[in-house]
């Protein structure tokens, strides 16, 4: 896990990258299970905090982007790249890996 010193809100993700804060992880099963790190299943699901202007096409205009700031996504298991910024855990993903928007 990779770790940066800006605050979360001072990130601006390039092309057509999404800053996303994952739901936190599961810390006891439903009977009372206390599960360790190891057990946890890896979060699919965050809120979006940032999104880049959207990648270059080859015609040279941006495609648009389909996330906006807030919103809570699915996201594709194994997907991005986690880092800590502020002692908060962050995701980075590509739009194309970021499955559904959850509508509440």
């Amino acid at each position: 896990m990779a770790t940066a010193t800006a605050s979360a809100s001072k990130l601006r993700p390039l092309g057509d990258r999404v800053v996303v804060k994952p739901t936190p992880r599961e810390e006891m099963t439903k009977t009372g299970i206390v599960l360790p790190d190891t057990a946890k299943e890896k979060p699919q699901e965050g809120s979006v905090l940032a999104v880049g202007p959207g990648r270059i096409l080859d015609d040279g205009s941006r495609e648009a982007m389909d996330v906006q700031v807030g919103q809570k996504v699915l996201y594709a298991k194994y997907a991005g790249t986690e880092f800590k910024v502020d002692d908060e855990e962050l995701l980075i993903v590509s739009q194309k890996d970021i499955l559904a928007i959850v509508e509440e």
